[in-house]
């Protein structure tokens, strides 16, 4: 069945994992329908045997659904985003511009978190956002969100399916003008939380040199974002 047309179902009906592994998403319909639920584009409707009752939260998600979400699950995928050839080169600078272009021109105020539901915060929208972004990598990456590492969960790990490449660890942080004074705290306090937390430990054990795990921390204060890169 196409992804459109499951849209379609009312409620859509699915068990949900919110350890997410990314090279399932082309196989594994529950998967698809555990990074939208994330992100803040679907809503719990009811549990019934075993599965969730999920409903497309409103008219506007809907139709950012038809414009951009699809994509993400399209067939025809040819070339990385430009967010994902600058995750890949390091470049930190282009990180931050793609992500402030696409807030500025896409994301309204209440995505961004003024107006955020007990539920779906605004952390869990941007870590929804960036997870659709590095869909792409399936066949380069095994993508996995929310698993166990050392002494916690992290949000986002990239482990190389090719040890050449480097492993990566994302972490996402909402500012919080009680802890932090700007965002540039609040991305410091997403990088120290990889550290103290240790998340780098499924990377090591599956030797990835710590000389070869980039580490990002993600900070985001309504539509303005700062991405920023841990050092060794």
């Amino acid at each position: 069945m196409q992804f459109e047309e499951l849209l379609q179902q009312h409620p859509i009906k699915s068990k949900i994992d919110e350890e997410l592994v990314f090279n399932q998403l082309d196989g594994n319909e529950n998967a698809i329908w555990s990074l939208l639920l994330a992100s803040g584009y679907l809503k719990v409707m009811g549990i019934r045997d075993d599965k969730y009752e999920l409903e497309i939260t409103n008219y506007e998600v809907r139709k950012m659904f038809e414009n951009m979400v699809g994509g993400w699950f399209g067939e025809n995928h040819s070339d990385y985003n430009d967010f994902i050839k600058s995750l890949l080169k390091g470049d930190l600078e282009s990180m931050n511009e793609y992500m402030s272009g696409v807030a500025d021109s896409m994301f309204s105020s209440f995505d961004g978190g003024k107006k955020p539901s007990t539920r779906n915060t605004p952390e869990r929208f941007y870590h929804g956002f960036v997870l659709g972004l590095l869909v792409d990598l399936a066949g380069r990456y095994e993508v996995s969100s929310n698993k166990k590492s050392g002494f916690g969960r992290y949000d986002v790990m990239m482990v190389p399916l090719d040890k050449a490449d480097d492993g990566i660890i994302l972490e996402f942080k909402v500012f919080n003008p009680k802890k932090e004074k700007d965002l540039d705290e609040t991305a410091d306090a997403a990088l120290r939380q990889i550290e103290e937390k240790k998340y780098d430990q499924s990377l090591l054990d599956q030797g990835i040199e710590k000389g070869h795990i980039c580490k990002y921390g993600f900070a985001f204060r309504g539509k303005e974002i700062l991405i920023k890169k841990g050092i060794g």
